[in-house]
């Protein structure tokens, strides 16, 4: 029932147009959501995580034991990894970290003690045909670069990493090598994104330009690719040339058929779809920059935090309810008119049912004889007390006095005057007025010749 009342057109927009509420517990630095997108978790500054029920809106749990801010959240069937750790691969118990001065490490916790590997930084260049004393100057200059930002793909087996550099660098998890690298930008990649699809990347770097890059399937290496076949092509490339904006945090739709970027310095988010890579909305919030921005798996809803207050805005879509849907001949007006409704509108029978109802009473004969003189509650035989009735003589020809009752016409009766008939009394047989006639009237004279009422 809800469904038929909600516009088609709406429920096919597939992004989010308008803030339609606010989270808060304490100040939120990031943000993930869950796998099935019923939670929300966000890291706070004091080192916190607070799980939120989107159903609901509320906290369901507070998770300490950290002492600073939380930086990244990382969720892999049901478990949250949080602080240093940027992706995380809970099926065989590995997580990444990229360490601020250090190179990033893989570790494996499936053992009592962690095992860190060493993952490399340095991109993979071909070898062939270059001069050794260029090759020596260019490897100490890749020594200098440091991985930014890393992220497994979607099976598990690869990481894709981003250095300071610009480059993209594709490793084996299983041997912790470098079997394929990139050079995207000359600046520093700042985000990676890996789409549902587990092939589309979203890129931010410091140029500000964000760009998605499609990538080979890495699941088909050994089987029929080559790992020096690996592709990764640039597809669209995002950016404000008129501000010159830079962007604090990208993701992927849930679909992955838009793209979406908070603004430094700023507090508008962008919106690009990525079929034709045009901006198709710009979600103008509250006065405050956003800092991460995450899309939820399945619905067209959009969740940011901001930097300044830490509050987590929800973006959504306002459905209007259009209930002509329910009722073919409801008219839906913009504004409020005054309507005059009829006298028979909102009747329960229709008015030619009634009308004739009418007529057919109009022939019966009413019963003006029969009395009810028993009330409600009380025995056969046993006359209501509590009210007075009027006793009313029905037959005229049982009463004493039927002189005074006379006919005035078809069905009226009437009392007769108290003096017709007795105009002889008033008058003497010389035409004076008599005293017998004067008290017939209704007055008499006293010893002082005044009139007295009887």
């Amino acid at each position: 029932m809800n469904l038929s009342l909600v516009d088609p057109f709406a429920l096919a927009q597939d992004y989010p147009d308008t803030l339609t509420g606010k989270l808060r517990s304490g100040h939120a630095a990031c943000l993930r959501f869950s796998h099935k997108g019923d939670y929300l978790a966000a890291g706070r500054v004091d080192g916190t995580v607070i799980v939120f029920d989107l159903e609901t809106n509320g906290v369901a749990r507070k998770l300490r034991g950290h002492t600073r801010q939380i930086q990244s959240l990382s969720e892999s069937l049901g478990y949250i990894m949080t602080v240093l750790v940027l992706d995380a691969d809970f099926r065989s118990l590995l997580f990444v970290a990229s360490l601020f001065e250090e190179q990033p490490v893989l570790v494996d916790i499936s053992n009592p003690k962690p095992i860190k590997h060493i993952l490399p930084s340095v991109p993979l260049r071909p070898q062939d045909g270059v001069d050794p004393a260029a090759a020596a100057k260019q490897a100490a200059q890749d020594a200098k670069q440091s991985t930014c930002v890393t992220i497994f793909t979607a099976l598990g087996n690869h990481i894709i990493s981003g250095t300071s550099k610009g480059w993209i660098n594709i490793i084996e998890t299983q041997t912790c090598k470098t079997i394929h690298s990139t050079r995207l930008c000359n600046g520093v990649i700042i985000l990676i994104r890996l789409a549902s699809n587990g092939r589309d990347l979203l890129i931010n770097s410091s140029d500000r330009v964000i760009r998605t890059v499609i990538m080979s399937d890495l699941s088909q290496l050994g089987i029929g690719l080559d790992p020096s076949n690996i592709k990764l092509d640039v597809e669209h490339k995002f950016q404000d040339v008129v501000n010159r904006l830079s962007w604090n945090h990208v993701a992927f739709s849930s679909t992955g058929e838009f793209i979406m970027a908070s603004t430094y310095m700023n507090s508008d988010i962008y919106i690009w779809e990525r079929s034709h890579g045009s901006l198709v909305k710009i979600l103008e919030g509250p006065r405050e920059e956003m800092g991460v921005v995450e899309w939820h798996p399945s619905r067209p809803m959009i969740m940011s935090c901001g930097l300044e207050s830490g509050s987590i805005y929800i973006w959504s879509i306002i459905t209007p309810q259009k209930w002509s849907a329910l009722a073919p001949d409801f008219a839906e007006v913009e504004e409020n008119v005054v309507y005059v409704e009829r006298e028979d509108e909102y009747d329960i029978h229709p008015a030619e049912e009634v009308h004739q109802q009418r007529l057919d009473q109009e022939d019966e004969t009413p019963d003006v004889l029969s009395l009810d003189h028993l009330g409600s509650g009380a025995a056969m035989g046993e006359l209501d007390m509590d009210t007075f009735r009027m006793p009313v003589l029905l037959d005229l020809s049982d009463s004493e006095s039927e002189e005074e009752i006379i006919a005035v016409g078809p069905g009226t009766m009437r009392r007769r005057s108290p003096g017709a008939g007795r105009e002889w009394m008033n008058t003497s047989h010389d035409g004076a007025s008599s005293t017998r006639g004067a008290a017939a009237n209704g007055s008499s004279r006293g010893p002082h010749g005044r009139g007295r009422k009887k």
